[in-house]
């Protein structure tokens, strides 16, 4: 073993894919890359995400209180970190990356039609907001293709590197 470089922790402890959060600010929508974010509940589906208060998403989703996360397959890879190396205060990213924006059903953020999970969500709690820009959402309706099961992501292990998805081993659990 040898000393890491604190810095470097999140690029070993990154727990899920990368996903696009769409947000509405000012009546118009817009889409960021996320990485940070981890599941805190299943009944209801309760997601805490990081969006720095430097992102212009965090203007819509502090505003607005909610947004959809869409999870885009691994073939969508350059599109997503595309994605998040513009501002959407500059650019109409759905126009740019050529994103099919589909009316969700209870939230004013679109889905991602390009993405094969879209999950609709409202924020449920800001206590960390201000000190670490962490958000708790509640999913309220969710959204998939036939084909989600088999779909491989993307998952960020830092400095413009990333893994997909690999082989997927079923064990017994006893988890319903």
């Amino acid at each position: 073993m040898e000393p890491m470089p604190l810095s470097e922790v999140y690029r070993h402890i990154e727990p899920g894919p990368v996903v696009l959060m769409t947000t509405r600010y000012r009546g118009r929508p817009n889409v960021m890359t996320m990485s940070w974010h981890m599941m805190m509940e299943f009944t209801p589906p309760t997601i805490a995400c990081l969006v720095s208060s430097g992102d212009y998403s965090f203007k819509g989703l502090k505003r607005s209180r909610e947004c959809v996360i869409a999870i885009p397959g691994a073939e969508m890879a350059r599109t997503t970190v595309g994605i998040g190396n513009c501002t959407g205060a500059d650019e109409d990213k759905f126009d740019r990356f050529g994103l099919t924006a589909i009316a969700a059903s209870a939230v004013s953020p679109p889905l991602i039609g390009e993405c094969f999970v879209n999950i609709e969500c409202k924020v449920v709690d800001t206590t960390l907001v201000n000190r670490y820009n962490l958000f708790v959402l509640e999913a309220v309706a969710a959204w998939r293709t036939e084909d989600a099961d088999d779909r491989k992501t993307i998952h960020h292990r830092g400095y413009g590197r990333f893994a997909v998805d690999g082989e997927i081993v079923k064990l017994p659990s006893a988890m319903p």
